[in-house]
């Protein structure tokens, strides 16, 4: 779907949760370097301070990110997003010593509406690596599990 038919409609509402995916550039894995997924990882709690917004729920994956966003009383869901996309960029460059394109442009976004099964969305979040078949189980890892630090 082209960029400009990916912002089509967007709005922002403040307290709504919205459904976020964002892509590598070229879907190249650069977060299966465990140093650049770290940084990432790191950049989300920042990233909810500086917004007075929520991560509720979120997975980066080798190529993409999906994340499951409470949006705060006075930021704009474009604002949140191109933040944590051009912080990260910035960092993930200046560790690699290059310039360049982290991210594609577009993001996508879904509003989600009272009546959707939030929990439900939730899951197919978290279950991302196993339909990915990065994992075996869900659950047996965890990015705050002292052994993977």
């Amino acid at each position: 779907m082209p960029w400009k038919d990916l912002r089509k409609g967007r709005f922002s509402n403040s307290g709504s949760i919205y459904f976020i995916t964002f892509v590598v550039h070229e879907r190249i894995k650069i977060f299966d370097d465990f140093c650049l997924a770290s940084l990432f990882c790191r950049n989300i709690s920042i990233n909810e301070l500086s917004n007075n917004s929520t991560w509720l729920s979120w997975i980066l994956m080798p190529d993409h990110f999906h994340g499951l966003l409470q949006l705060g009383d006075e930021e704009k869901l474009s604002h949140v997003i191109r933040q944590l996309k051009s912080k990260t960029a910035v960092e993930i460059n200046r560790t690699l010593n290059r310039r360049g394109q982290v991210w594609q442009h577009a993001y996508y976004d879904h509003c989600i509406r009272k009546e959707e099964d939030l929990l439900g969305i939730c899951r197919y979040i978290v279950a991302n690596p196993l339909r990915a078949q990065l994992v075996d189980e869900i659950g047996k890892y965890s990015f705050w599990d002292s052994k993977y630090l």
